[in-house]
C-alpha cells in the first residue's frame, strides 16, 4: 500500500480558533484551548505553552482515574473495616495487571509520539492499531485467571475471613473486568503520545460520572437497584470504565483529531508489533517491579490487622489522588519529549522536562505540607474508627513529608519513557523498591519494632532515593541518543 502523506493522512495542526502562534493568550482562553483540545503543533510552540496545552487535560484526566479510587473507599468505607480492606487488598492485586497496562502505554505513547512528531500520523495510526491489539490479546486470560481464583489470591494476601467469605465477589467483579481497564489505560496513552490529552479527559470524566452515579445505589440498594454491598463498588467501576472504552474507539473512528484509525490500519504489521513489544516489555517490567512492591507492603502491614490494613489503603487512595494529577505533568513532559526526539529537538525535550519538574515540585512541595499539617481532617473524610484514622494519620503524613523529591522523580522517570529509554527506570525501580524499600519496610516493621509505620516510612525512603538518581543519570544525556 501507497504511503499517504501527512498532509493528507490527517487534518493540518492548525489554529482551534485561538490566536496564532507566537501571539500570548490571557489565561482563560489557554484554558479553554487546553480543554477544548488545541490543534496546533506542539514542536513549535513555546515550551511552556506547550506544557500547559498538555498538561491541563493531562492532569483532569489523571484526576479522574483516582476518583475511581477515591469514590470507592468513599462509599465503603461506611460498610467498615473489613470492606476497606477488602477494595484495598484488591487494588494491591490489580496493581500487577496496572503494572501490564502501563507497560504497554509506554510503548504506545513513545512509538506514537515519535511519529507525530516526524510528521507522519499514518505511521502513528498503525501504530496504535497494533498497541490495541496487545491489549486485548492479553485481556482475555488475566480476566478468566481472576475470576477463578480471586479466593486463594485474596487468602494469600492475608484477607480476614469477612473478606474471605463477602468480599472475595468484589475481586471476582474487578479482576473479570481488567479488560476494560487495560484498553482504557492503553488507548489514553495513545491520545496523550499524538498530543490529544483532551480526548483521553473526557473518556474518564464519562467513566467516573457513571460510576458515581452508580455506586451508591448498588452498594446500598438505592431505588429499584439491588443491595450488592463491596461488590456493587466493582460493578459500578467496572461498567463505568467499559462505556470508556466504547467512547475511546468512536473518538478513533471518528477521526477528527490528530488520529485517525481507518479500515486500511486494521493489519498486523510485525515489525511495529515486535518494536511495540520490546518496549512495552522493558515498560511492563518496569511497572512491575515498582507496583509488585506494593503488593509485598500491603502483605507486610496486613500481618498487623484489617485496621492496619484499612488505615494504609486510605493513606495510599490519597496520596494517590495527590500523585495521579501530578503524572499528568509527568506524562505532558514524556510526549513532548518524544514528540521533540521525533522533530529532532532534544534539547527543547530537556528543557520541558526540567520545567516540569520545577512546577511539579511548587504543587507536590505545597500539598505535601497540607497533608502533614492536616492529615487527621482528611483522614476523617473517609473514616472515623479510631484505630483506622491513627493508622492512616501516621501513614499520610509519613509519604507526604518527601514529595518534592516524588515530583522530580515522577518527571524524570517519564521522560525517559518518552524517549523509548525504558531501561533506565526499570534499573532504578529494581534498585530503590526492591533492593531498598522492601528490606527496609520488613527490618522497621519487624525486627526494628516499628510497626506498620516502618513500612510506612519505607516509601518515602525509596522514592527520595530514586529522584536523587535519576537526576543525575538524566543529566548524563544518553536518553537523547535512543531510536524507536
Amino acid at each position: 500500500m501507497s504511503e499517504t502523506s501527512p498532509a493528507e493522512a490527517s487534518p493540518p495542526l492548525v489554529d482551534a480558533g485561538g490566536p496564532p502562534e507566537g501571539d500570548t493568550p490571557g489565561l482563560w482562553e489557554s484554558l479553554k484551548e487546553a480543554v477544548h483540545g488545541t490543534r496546533r503543533d506542539l514542536t513549535r510552540l513555546p515550551v511552556r505553552r506547550a506544557i500547559f496545552l498538555l498538561a491541563v487535560p493531562m492532569v483532569l484526566e489523571m484526576m479522574m482515574e483516582s476518583v475511581f479510587a477515591v469514590v470507592d473507599v468513599f462509599f465503603v468505607g461506611r460498610l467498615g473495616a473489613d470492606a476497606v480492606a477488602t477494595v484495598g487488598l484488591t487494588e494491591s492485586l490489580l496493581t500487577i495487571i496496572y503494572a501490564a497496562a502501563m507497560g504497554l502505554s509506554i510503548g504506545a505513547t513513545a512509538l506514537v509520539s515519535r511519529r507525530i512528531g516526524e510528521g507522519d500520523p499514518e505511521r502513528a495510526a498503525r501504530t496504535a492499531v497494533q498497541a490495541i491489539g496487545l491489549g486485548m490479546v492479553l485481556a482475555v486470560p488475566v480476566a478468566v485467571a481472576g475470576v477463578v481464583f480471586a479466593r486463594p489470591l485474596m487468602a494469600l494476601m492475608g484477607g480476614s475471613p469477612w473478606v474471605l467469605e463477602h468480599g472475595v465477589r468484589y475481586t471476582q467483579v474487578m479482576l473479570g473486568g481488567m479488560g476494560s481497564v487495560l484498553l482504557l489505560f492503553l488507548i489514553n496513552a495513545i491520545f496523550r503520545g499524538a498530543g490529544d490529552a483532551a480526548i483521553s479527559m473526557r473518556v474518564l470524566v464519562l467513566a467516573n460520572a457513571i460510576n458515581i452515579v452508580l455506586a451508591p445505589m448498588l452498594i446500598f440498594g438505592v431505588g429499584p437497584f439491588p443491595e450488592l454491598g463491596v461488590m456493587g463498588a466493582a460493578v459500578a467501576t467496572t461498567f463505568g470504565r467499559s462505556c470508556g472504552v466504547v467512547y475511546q474507539l468512536y473518538r478513533l473512528a471518528r477521526g477528527d483529531g490528530r488520529l485517525q484509525v481507518r479500515r486500511e490500519h486494521l493489519r498486523l504489521e510485525p515489525g511495529t508489533m515486535l518494536a511495540m513489544l520490546r518496549l512495552s516489555g522493558a515498560g511492563t517490567a518496569q511497572a512491575l517491579v515498582g507496583t509488585s512492591s506494593w503488593v509485598v507492603l500491603a502483605r507486610i502491614v496486613a500481618t498487623f490487622g484489617s485496621a492496619a490494613v484499612a488505615g494504609y489503603t486510605i493513606a495510599i487512595r490519597v496520596v494517590l489522588f495527590a500523585l495521579l494529577p501530578s503524572w499528568g505533568l509527568s506524562n505532558a513532559a514524556a510526549t513532548l519529549v518524544g514528540q521533540s526526539l521525533g522533530a529532532r529537538q532534544p534539547e527543547r525535550g530537556e528543557h520541558a522536562v526540567w520545567t516540569a519538574g520545577r512546577i511539579n515540585a511548587v504543587f507536590l512541595g505545597a500539598l505535601g505540607l497540607l497533608f502533614v499539617a492536616f492529615a487527621g481532617q482528611v483522614v476523617g473524610i473517609f473514616t472515623r474508627e479510631p484505630e483506622v484514622v491513627a493508622h492512616a494519620v501516621h501513614a499520610l503524613r509519613l509519604m507526604s513529608a518527601s514529595f518534592v523529591f516524588y515530583a522530580f522523580g515522577m518527571v524524570l522517570t517519564q521522560a525517559f519513557n518518552g524517549a523509548g529509554d525504558t531501561a533506565t527506570p526499570t534499573v532504578l525501580n529494581i534498585c530503590c523498591f526492591w533492593l531498598l524499600e522492601l528490606p527496609l519496610a520488613w527490618a522497621l516493621s519487624g525486627p526494628l519494632g516499628m510497626g506498620p509505620s516502618g513500612a510506612f516510612l519505607s516509601i518515602s525512603v525509596a522514592f527520595s532515593v530514586m529522584a536523587l538518581a535519576a537526576i543525575v543519570l538524566f543529566r548524563r544525556g544518553h536518553w537523547k541518543e535512543r531510536r524507536v
